[in-house]
């Protein structure tokens, strides 16, 4: 069974709709495919509309967390959706996710750079805006070659000129309003150094303790000394190890499949959870 648990539509920063992403996941030989936009569930009723026959659909969501000025992304699993808490600190996610959206392009118009708050919305096809959006629209400007060069500290990158912090989760938190859901989470990408992004396994073990489930090991951006480094943290804190592909269309390749989880942890994952069940599609 080929499972693959992280990937994004453009019901946040996808390149893809929903039903792209479920009909392409098929035609890369998944079994499951997790769709996990970020804060919002939106895309969920569109994939699951689309689910070609074989594939199985995990509804989650990635939410957005932070401790002590670093990004901490929480990938949740098979949560209620409707869980007053959880459905209310993810609507707060996004209207601060608009908020840094206006402000960041504010910043770079500043900066000289000619992007429009309209440009980046249409670039969103209707769901909330993020960073990579706004990197889509200075590619098109002609201020940048190609995305990735916006998240530095010459632009959009944490520090950078135009960069705008916003309102997140503390992750131990949002660690205990996913079980509260009945979900499960995993940890994403914690040792992505080529984004800059290393979390110190001092703050592994404090989720783990909150009750986390798992660390995204099997990651595009993680090198070998990081998996294997994972892989032992993993099994002394007693957590679960996934690999996903965290795949977002155009701008990471088309790269579904490229990493996945094993059949037993998706099954453990699948039944530690209560807030929700898989949808599979038996013919279509």
């Amino acid at each position: 069974m080929r499972v693959d648990l992280h990937s994004h539509s453009t019901a946040s920063d996808g390149t893809q709709p929903p039903a792209d992403v479920v009909r392409r996941a098929r035609e890369r030989g998944l079994d499951v495919l997790a769709v996990t936009d970020h804060d919002t569930v939106a895309g969920h009723r569109a994939a699951i509309e689309a689910l070609p026959a074989g594939l199985t659909f995990v509804p989650g969501m990635e939410l957005s967390c932070r401790r002590a000025d670093q990004s901490v992304h929480l990938l949740a699993y098979l949560f209620d959706p409707l869980e007053p808490e959880l459905q209310a600190e993810c609507a707060l996610l996004r209207e601060a996710r608009e908020q840094r959206g206006r402000r960041t392009v504010e910043r770079l118009v500043e900066l000289g750079v000619p992007v429009t708050w309209e440009q980046v919305s249409e670039l969103a096809a209707g769901g909330p805006v993020g960073r990579p959006h706004i990197a889509r629209a200075m590619v098109a400007a002609g201020a940048i070659a190609e995305p990735a060069l916006a998240f530095t500290p010459e632009w959009i990158g944490t520090g950078g000129r135009a960069h705008v912090s916003r309102y997140a989760l503390d992750p131990e938190r949002a660690v205990r309003l996913v079980r509260a859901a009945g979900g499960v989470s995993v940890l994403a990408h914690p040792k992505a150094a080529s984004r800059g992004y290393i979390l110190p396994d001092e703050w592994i073990a404090d989720l783990a303790r909150a009750g986390l489930f798992g660390v995204e090991a099997d990651h595009p951006d993680h090198g070998a000394d990081a998996r294997e480094h994972l892989r032992g943290l993993a099994g002394d804190l007693g957590l679960a190890v996934t690999g996903s592909s965290d795949d977002h269309g155009e701008l990471t390749g088309h790269r579904l499949g490229c990493e996945t989880t094993a059949t037993e942890v998706y099954e453990r994952l699948t039944a530690a959870a209560t807030g929700a069940t898989p949808t599979t599609s038996q013919s279509r």
